[in-house]
């Protein structure tokens, strides 16, 4: 497997020319850096003007590894070659390094550069990027590939201590400034208010624009806190993997944090949860909730939680007094719908809130405290449609806001508590299930308790504090409020069934199409689609004939699921393209993961058709015998179906403003680049005009 590593961009307040005096005393030694025994220039190469500086040497490097792994490899140091590209002119500096030694079973590529700040010329950026790809290594792959992860984190985490320290060097010598390269002066007679003067070309910095994908160290310390080089190099990349398939619709950089640290930094599961997360927000228009959501007065009037303060670290403080709630009422009164919808709005209040604090207190803030008070619990809570509908809850915040809770302090649990707790326990992470602190009886005022967390000021009035706090105490729901026991067993939550998107599995053979009649020239056909699993062939045709929708199968009205069912053809096979229908804009070919926004002006009216069909990958063309993997693949009937989420709509033209902003996934509040662009560029169809 290849390890990668991507680094933020590092800020380092200094003119680049200062920084690369510094950068040169690292040669041919580095005491700061023990492995770095020496170097030696293998070429060199100057322009005569003294514009660029090409210099190539071979770095001699001891490795951190034990004794008997060397002996076998038979040798005491490991040589890479560094080839450093300076273009003065410029001010660039690029840096390409590689391994010599055992090049044949270890593949170490790097690419450094240090540019001048986009925003300040007096600042230089530095940014790093390097793979290791470990073939074969005597048997010794795995051990191998830490010791090589270990000493280039220990390596790069010192990166910037090194510059800093040449930099004080440099001081001492008396040098602050360097100037910049210009070229050789070459004297022109020219005539200004009477005098010779001698013009003087001087080179002007081309800055580097720091694309959207890169992000500042020291931004990163500040409003996410400290990482180690290789998370940072996670967060980084999970990023890039996201504006690849979510086209400027990626969460905060808080969020992808989140999903990162609950799968341990794993790149490719924090991946594979982040993506659903966003396919499930966006269905559900999670992005609106806190502007959307209206609370029942019944649920104001008996809910016994509410937002107090904040704890000693500057986490915000939610306290729930579960014992004083009448779970069995409120579940047979408002359904687990509106519960649900309830505690989603918390955390989404949640995540507003921790931001906030961040600013508030100079700190990165990301999760919250909630205090429980299990005072007055019973064997009441433990009712079962109750309990299930906390475990339904659990599971989708579980799924959907992980590491969002810092830590859980449970007071005055009783008797009773255990039983609850062996029942809700397994539901809940091990990482989540660590934060918990349980007190018992009056173990809350003792040492270790909520002094321990939470200042004295703010402990609420019913704990003993002298804090007054406004959370309801709540109250029985009276039986009159009661929903019949059948409506709410009948009932589905609307979180996962109603939503304006759409579901459709494409088969081989079998595409999806949704019908537009269009009676307005200049209307727009706006479409907002994700590609869940497979990838399909993405197309739009205007039609000279009246299209048919299929008939029901006559099976699905005893139950049966009909072949076919989730698709609809609309394009008979008997029409010939070009005459009975065209092609009004260049296919789109889609990949499992993408998410695609798109728009087209009509020219003229009649009917238009969106078509999303499957597609498969060329087979392999260098040999003219079947290979068993496609001979396999293509007895596999499961293997060749898609599944998409859409929506469509039409809007007039004067209702159209050149973006997807009737799309209400491009609204998103949970992106940081929602305002920047929600026009998807692999789309581009907003401009064209069907012929």
């Amino acid at each position: 497997m290849v390890q990668k590593y991507q680094s933020p961009v590092r800020v380092y307040k200094r003119p680049f020319e200062l920084i690369m005096a510094a950068y040169e005393r690292r040669f041919p030694t580095c005491p700061l850096i023990p492995v770095f025994v020496s170097s030696d220039v293998v070429s060199e190469q100057k322009s005569p003007d003294g514009a660029t500086h090409v210099i190539e040497r071979r770095c001699a490097l001891d490795i951190d590894a034990p004794r008997l792994l060397k002996r076998i490899a038979g040798v005491d140091y490991l040589y890479f070659i560094q080839k450093n590209s300076l273009d003065r002119r410029e001010r660039t500096l690029h840096i390409e390094a590689f391994n010599e030694s055992f090049s044949n079973r270890v593949v170490v590529h790097e690419h450094c550069s240090y540019t001048v700040h986009p925003e300040n010329e007096n600042w230089t950026c530095f940014e790093q990027s390097a793979s290791l790809d470990v073939k074969s290594f005597f048997g010794f792959e795995s051990a191998a590939e830490k010791i090589a992860m270990k000493q280039y984190a220990s390596s790069i985490k010192k990166g910037k201590e090194i510059i800093e320290y040449y930099l004080k060097e440099l001081e001492n010598d008396g040098i602050t400034h360097v100037l910049r390269w210009a070229p050789p002066a070459t004297p022109t007679n020219q005539i200004l208010n009477g005098e010779v003067v001698i013009l003087i070309c001087v080179c002007v910095c081309v800055c580097v624009d720091v694309q959207a994908d890169k992000l500042d160290a020291d931004w990163i310390r500040r409003y996410l806190g400290e990482l180690t080089p290789m998370q940072e190099s996670c967060l980084i990349r999970l990023r890039k993997l996201l504006q690849e398939t979510h086209k400027g619709k990626i969460p905060k950089d808080q969020h992808v944090l989140r999903f990162l640290r609950s799968r341990d930094f794993n790149l490719e599961k924090a991946r594979e949860a982040l993506c659903h997360t966003l396919t499930w927000r966006k269905q559900h228009q999670m992005d609106h909730l806190l502007d959307t959501w209206q609370c029942p007065q019944l649920l104001c009037d008996y809910n016994t939680g509410g937002w107090h303060h904040h704890d000693k670290d500057g986490r915000p403080l939610y306290i729930l007094r579960l014992g004083q709630m009448d779970t069995k009422g409120l579940v047979r009164a408002l359904g687990e719908e509106s519960l649900l919808r309830h505690v989603l709005f918390i955390n989404e209040d949640g995540l507003r809130r921790c931001e906030e604090n961040t600013v508030v207190f100079g700190r990165p803030i990301s999760c919250w405290t909630c205090l429980v008070d299990l005072e007055g619990l019973n064997m009441r809570h433990l009712w079962r449609p109750g309990v299930k509908a906390l475990l339904r809850i659990i599971e989708v915040v579980e799924a959907n806001y992980p590491e969002t809770l810092g830590r859980l302090l449970i007071i005055r649990a009783p008797r009773v508590f255990p039983v609850l707790w062996t029942l809700v326990s397994p539901f809940i992470n091990e990482n989540t299930r660590k934060k918990f602190l349980i007190y018992a009886g009056n173990d809350y005022n003792g040492p270790g308790g909520l002094l321990e967390y939470i200042s004295a000021d703010i402990i609420p009035d019913f704990l003993g504090g002298g804090c007054m706090c406004g959370i309801p105490e709540g109250g029985v729901v009276p039986k009159s409020l009661y929903r019949a026991t059948e409506g709410l067993e009948n009932e589905e939550v609307q979180l996962w069934t109603e939503t304006i998107y759409k579901i459709a599995s494409v088969s081989k053979g079998s595409p999806h199409e949704i019908l537009i009649e269009n009676t307005e020239a200049s209307s727009v056909i706006t479409w907002d689609f994700d590609v869940c699993k497979g990838d399909i062939m993405f197309s739009i045709y205007h039609s000279k004939l009246t299209p048919h929708p299929p008939k029901k199968d006559p099976l699905g009205s005893h139950g049966i699921m009909g072949i076919g069912v989730n698709n609809v053809q609309l394009i008979d096979k008997s029409w010939i393209l070009g005459k009975d229908y065209s092609l009004v804009e260049t296919s789109l070919t889609c990949r499992e993961g993408e998410s695609i926004q798109g728009s087209h002006v009509t020219r003229w009216p009649g009917f238009y058709i969106l078509q999303w069909h499957y597609y498969s990958t060329p087979a392999c063309t260098a040999s003219s015998m079947p290979r068993m993997d496609d001979m396999l693949a293509s007895l596999q009937v499961s293997s060749h179906k898609c599944k998409i989420l859409y929506y469509t709509e039409v809007l007039g033209s004067q209702d159209f403003r050149g973006s997807m902003t009737s799309l209400a996934s491009s609204h998103s509040g949970f992106s940081q680049l929602s305002n920047v662009t929600t026009f998807s560029s692999q789309s581009h169809s907003s401009s064209t005009i069907s012929r």
